[in-house]
């Protein structure tokens, strides 16, 4: 059994790439679970609070869903042309204490996607991901990426995946992603 943990960065009721995450669980290969995460919960990270209180219970669930998949796979949204400010502070405390951060991250596979009802779906968040996934040391899984535009026309109202193409895509890339994920249990 491969265990994929994926985290949705929208807070959003109504979030294309919360429902883009619930699609891809619902057509991950046999064999595999797609546990369905999302940022709620997960205050702003703040060192001071860290030091008087402690890693947040959030946190530290997430944390330990993460530190016992085999692969992570981030649904990202794109504000701004860049990464969304609650998905990189979630990721921030999940790295928190610093010693944590390689049972939580180390040599994790780690793939994304993202869905935006712009033209060029998540590219540039996807790609402002990077950095931060060499930071944490984590092994991207660069032979894919899945980028959903116009999100708007492809969900529906109740946040259901309405494109058998979409649909079709977002199934060969976990496909792939899941082999990736296989290869490095494997040691290969």
């Amino acid at each position: 059994m491969t265990k994929i943990v994926g985290v949705s960065g929208s807070l959003r009721k109504g979030s294309y790439n919360t429902a883009l995450l619930r699609a891809a669980k619902a057509v991950a290969p046999a064999g595999v679970t797609l546990d369905v995460h999302t940022l709620h919960g997960i205050p702003l990270y703040d060192g001071d609070v860290e030091a008087s209180e402690g890693i947040p219970a959030a946190v530290t669930a997430l944390k330990d869903a993460i530190a016992d998949a085999d692969g992570l796979l981030l649904v990202t949204p794109e504000y701004n042309n860049g990464i969304p400010g609650v998905f990189k502070n979630g990721i921030d405390w999940l790295s928190r204490p610093p010693a944590d951060s390689a049972r939580v991250f180390g040599n994790k596979p780690v793939a994304l996607m993202g869905a935006s009802p712009g033209g060029f779906g998540t590219i540039l968040s996807q790609n402002a991901w990077l950095p931060v996934l060499r930071t944490l040391q984590t092994t991207p899984w660069w032979q894919g990426r899945l980028l959903v535009s116009h999100a708007n026309k492809v969900v529906d109202a109740d946040g259901n995946l309405q494109d058998d193409a979409v649909r079709k895509q977002l199934s060969d890339f976990l496909a792939g992603f899941v082999a990736f994920v296989n290869e490095a249990k494997s040691g290969k």
